[in-house]
């Protein structure tokens, strides 16, 4: 197979940021890379450009750096509770999911991404729960929040099931 060294001109997820000289499939360069300006074929005088790439980088990852630590002191700041429905016995109807907490975080004035919400599973239970938030590699935020009940918790009734009846098993006759 046919590879190409390309230098990448913006941020590629699974591949590099700018300015990087990355190895990549012919057809990939070619049909998506090069079509889209994200990259350029590495010949000399491209080689040149890596220099103010790599500055543009810097400056970019400094950025998004500050930017995420001032949002995670945002975050920091609010408090979240969820009032849900609930059956017999403080049993919860649905779940609590990334998009609520999403929903929840935009309602309190700060904007995040939803894809930046790390919530492992739905949350069926009430109670304080905690979700991990990150928003850059090097800054995550730790959230909890609270889950209650909207209405008055009632105990499920306690049945008491009945003996159950005795079988009995016929005897035959060895013949």
């Amino acid at each position: 197979m046919a590879h190409h060294e390309i230098l990448l001109l913006k941020p590629v997820a699974g591949l590099g940021g700018e300015g990087d000289q990355v190895r990549v499939r012919a057809g990939y360069a070619r049909n998506y890379l090069l079509p889209r300006k994200d990259a350029v074929a590495l010949t000399q005088s491209n080689r040149k450009r890596v220099e103010a790439l790599k500055k543009q980088r810097g400056q970019r990852e400094a950025t998004e750096l500050s930017g995420a630590q001032e949002l995670a002191k945002q975050i920091a700041k609010v408090s979240l509770a969820f009032a849900v429905k609930t059956g017999e016995g403080g049993k919860m109807f649905g779940a609590i999911t990334a998009a609520d907490l999403h929903a929840k975080f935009v309602e309190a004035g700060v904007q995040i991404d939803k894809k930046k919400i790390h919530l492992h599973t739905p949350v069926k239970t009430l109670g304080k729960h905690e979700v991990a938030i990150k928003l850059h590699p090097e800054v995550s935020v730790d959230i909890s929040f609270d889950v209650v009940s909207e209405n008055p918790i009632e105990q499920a009734p306690v049945v008491e099931e009945a003996p159950a009846p005795k079988t009995y098993k016929s005897k035959k006759k060895a013949e």
